[in-house]
Parts: structure tokens; sequence; C-alpha cells
């Protein structure tokens, strides 16, 4: 058995299946790790995501920002975005299916028998790993409540920057989930910057990637992360990878195997412009 790990699809499903041919992915045996942002620009969400539903358990996917907005906007919290290509998920006969299956997927995953780990944007500088399980565990079992429909309507806005274990209800909700799906840069001081969404090169001086803020342990998982194509997959840290490389913006779809270290990319000439 071989395990994949893929970057932020949004929608490009011919490409998808492209590259897991390539790879010689195997559906009866093989597992494939997804860093979230099934849907939004790319021309097939619906197919992306009755894909990945369809694998059952032979697929792990998180939770990534477009994946949110799609929840909130199937539950009226929202309004589709001008670039997303996801209105025909909402009129789908498998509508409700397919959202109830995407409303329960993890913001944060650990392998059962690897030493790797997977978030769409990545880990706050803030937390410690058992923090981050816990923020993860707190968001996941609000979404899958009564009160999923509610913090989907509530989830938007940048404050707070910074974190505090004192924080409560909706502000530490808020924090949690900008931290998993929508991080890049942060501050000096560790606070997390939105705005920025360039390359490390082009950045600001006074901000750094979260990556390079953040201290892990040297007992942690490798780290899988997706979100900030800009990155083109380049991280400097060799238990950090990152799988975004902008597929959706006319660049690459990558694909990792874990077993052997092997990378697989698959250019994407077809999209002149795409998401964040």
């Amino acid at each position: 058995m071989a395990t994949y790990f893929v970057g932020d699809v949004q929608g490009c499903n011919d490409e998808l299946q492209q590259l897991l041919a390539i790879a010689q992915f195997d559906p009866k045996q093989d597992e494939l790790w997804l860093t979230g942002d099934l849907v939004a620009r790319g021309p097939k969400s619906l197919d992306v995501l009755r894909f990945v539903y369809e694998l059952g358990d032979r697929a792990t996917t998180v939770l990534g920002n477009h994946d949110l907005n799609l929840l909130a906007v199937a539950a009226g919290h929202a309004q589709p975005k001008k670039k997303d290509k996801t209105e025909n998920i909402l009129t789908a006969p498998d509508r409700e299916e397919l959202m109830n299956w995407l409303r329960t997927r993890p913001i944060m995953a650990e392998h059962p028998t690897l030493p790797v780990m997977m978030t769409h944007a990545g880990l706050s500088p803030q937390w410690d790993l058992n923090t981050a399980r816990q923020c993860a565990r707190e968001i996941e079992m609000l979404l899958s409540s009564d009160q999923g429909n509610w913090l989907l309507g509530h989830m938007y806005g940048e404050e707070p920057s910074h974190w505090d274990h004192r924080l409560t209800g909706l502000p530490r909700w808020r924090y949690i989930i900008n931290s998993f799906t929508r991080m890049r840069f942060c501050r000096p001081d560790g606070s997390l910057e939105f705005k920025c969404k360039a390359s490390p090169s082009d950045k600001p001086e006074q901000l750094a990637p979260w990556f390079e803020v953040r201290k892990a342990t040297a007992d942690e998982p490798h780290l899988v992360f997706g979100h900030w194509a800009a990155l083109m997959g380049k991280c400097p840290l060799p238990s950090v990878k990152a799988l975004d490389t902008g597929c959706v913006w006319g660049n690459q779809l990558t694909l990792w195997r874990w077993n052997d270290n092997a990378m697989f990319s698959l250019n994407c000439p077809a999209y002149a412009s795409g998401g964040e």
C-alpha cells in the first residue's frame, strides 16, 4: 500500500485523475490524502467531491477555506464568490449527502501509523502540537453539532489575530479556523497577518512565513499543508511539505508519495487565473 498526498485540487478533476494515473495510484489498495480546497475555481468541483467521497476510507481530506465557504453558501450564510464554479453542487441531487460529508471532514488529520499530519494552511506559531490537536477537535465537534450552521455564518473576520488560551466563544473559534485554513504570514509577535499572499521573497520586511516562526519540537510528525500557491511547493524545512503549486492558477498540480519520497507534478496550462 502506498500513501499519497496531493495539493489543492480546487475543482480541477481532469488534472487530478491524470496525475493519479501517472503515479499509478490504485484506489483498491493505496490511500490518498488531500490538503483541502477540493472545490472552487476549477470547472469540476462536483466531480472532485464525488470522487473523494466515493473513495471512502481510502481518502482523507481536511477542510480548506474554500470548502468552508461552500458549506456557508449551502447553508444560506454567504453568496458564491464571483469566480467560483460550484453552482452545480448546490443543485445536485446528492447535494445534502455531499455537504453533510464535507462538514464532518477534519480540520487537522494525523496518519494512524505514519509520522505525518496534515492541515490546509499550517499550524499556528503560537500553538504547541497538543494545543493544535485540541483546537482542531473543538472546531470539528462544533461543525458536526447543532451549532455548526451558526458557526458557518459567523466565522468570517480577521480578528483576533493573536492567540490567547483564555479566548472563548466566537473569537476563539474564529482564530482557530483562520489559523488552520487561511494563515500565511505572521508578524514578529507571532500574530497572524492575512493581507499578504505573496511568496516569501516578495513579502514586506516585517512579515515572516508561519513555518519560519513556529518552533516545532524534534518529535513532531512531518507536516503537510497546501493553501499557499505562491510558495510553489518550496519550504526550507525538511519536516514540512508544501503541496499547493497553483494548478488553478495555470501552474501545476503536485502529488507526493510518502513511501519513496517521489514527487509527481502535472502542468495545468488551461487555467490562466484562479483562486487564492
